[in-house]
């Protein structure tokens, strides 16, 4: 049995981090259809390339940068993977493995990688940008069984192209070799795959791309990655493990500013990283923190539309409402909350498990404490 189900916290493992959506793809949040606007004056005109910027084969991105000066037309490009940066670090590196994974179905207790994909990039920790060559790996494997129609149709991964391949074990060990963080787009999905196939994942720190950001507060709509790369101009063609991992690593090296953060929210504590900071100095920063996993044990059955609304997941086989902090202070402010929102002055015990990074999105759980909250105040 799972050290997470002996322990009862399972309310944020892999199945519940985010309800899945489909059969072997990590659940991603809904798209959002925008609603057309309608002109309150006529468009303004599209600037012409100037004669001779067209060639016969025609200059596509010449009239591309043209529809770009209209605010009337936004242009998506083709997610080009780059696989060097071209830039000197101007502080410490931190090496940060993007890792993404296609698999057989959605239980990684029963179901199988058949693809893994990394990238290996050093990561500038003043600014937050990545620096130099990317290595690349990925590998298909043959799961021993037939991939199911549902998943071919999401990947175009068949049995005929993983028939005899396996992963080079090998030349993944010398990519973990060193490695500072490993960020995958829903954590909680990938971890506990790539530690059942190498267990040597499960002796490094993790980050979650899709929740240890928060692009809500960045003006996003969504957090699926392909919402985020067309949020930054760009288009592909998803549910590849490398492709994925080549437009995760795009999406985190821009400065948060080109998603809607304020300047202010970029800058402070004389860190000058915070002057371009992106989604990777982000993450860097996420894994030096302690999160706690809180279940509100013995909530009264009235309370569950209050703790739904704040952000409460309801854990089936635990039969308890769960959230996850992620600071101390947060975790203070909600015990307090909850004597005083949910439990109305009686004492009870609830508990609570801390995580760090190199637990956090695994099915292993952190030490667990019980603590006594009453109105106003708690002790542990």
């Amino acid at each position: 049995m799972p050290i997470s189900e002996q322990l009862g916290f399972g309310f944020d493992g892999p199945a519940a981090e985010a309800a899945p959506k489909g059969a072997g793809r990590k659940p991603r949040a809904a798209r959002r259809t925008p609603v057309a606007q309608p002109h309150a004056a006529p468009a303004p005109q599209v600037p012409t390339p100037a004669p001779g910027a067209v060639d016969a084969c025609g200059d596509l991105e010449a009239m591309a940068r043209a529809l770009e000066q209209s605010p009337d037309y936004r242009v998506l490009r083709r997610l080009v993977p780059t696989l060097r940066f071209e830039r000197e670090p101007l502080g410490p590196l931190a090496q940060v493995l993007v890792l993404d994974t296609e698999t057989t179905g959605l239980d990684a207790g029963r179901d199988r990688v058949i693809e893994l994909a990394l990238l290996r990039v050093a990561v500038d920790t003043r600014t937050g940008l990545p620096v130099g060559d990317v290595q690349v790996y990925d590998g298909l494997e043959d799961p021993g069984c037939a991939i199911p129609a549902a998943i071919t149709g999401i990947t175009g991964i068949s049995d005929d192209m993983v028939h005899g391949q396996r992963l080079d074990e090998e030349r993944i060990a010398q990519l973990l070799q060193g490695v500072d963080l490993v960020v995958a787009h829903n954590a909680a999905f990938d971890r506990p795959f790539a530690e059942a196939r190498i267990p040597a994942f499960g002796r490094l720190a993790w980050a979650c791309s899709l929740t240890d950001v928060d692009w809500k507060a960045l003006g996003q709509g969504s957090a699926r990655l392909e919402s985020l790369a067309l949020a930054c101009g760009l288009f592909y063609s998803a549910h590849r493990a490398e492709t994925d991992c080549h437009a995760l690593l795009s999406v985190l090296a821009r400065p948060l500013t080109e998603f809607g953060a304020p300047a202010s929210a970029c800058a402070g504590n004389g860190d000058e990283r915070r002057a371009a900071h992106t989604g990777l100095a982000q993450l860097l920063d996420a894994a030096g923190q302690i999160h706690h996993r809180l279940q509100a044990t013995g909530a009264p059955f009235e309370a569950k539309d209050v703790l739904k609304a704040r952000g409460y997941r309801w854990d089936a086989p635990q039969r308890v409402w769960g959230t996850t902090l992620r600071s101390d202070a947060a975790l203070d402010a909600e015990l307090q909350w909850l004597a005083q929102a949910v439990y109305a002055g009686h004492a009870t015990r609830v508990k609570v498990a801390s995580v760090d990074a190199q637990q956090r999105y695994s099915v292993r759980s952190g030490t667990p404490t019980l603590r006594l909250v009453a109105a106003g105040f708690e002790l542990e």
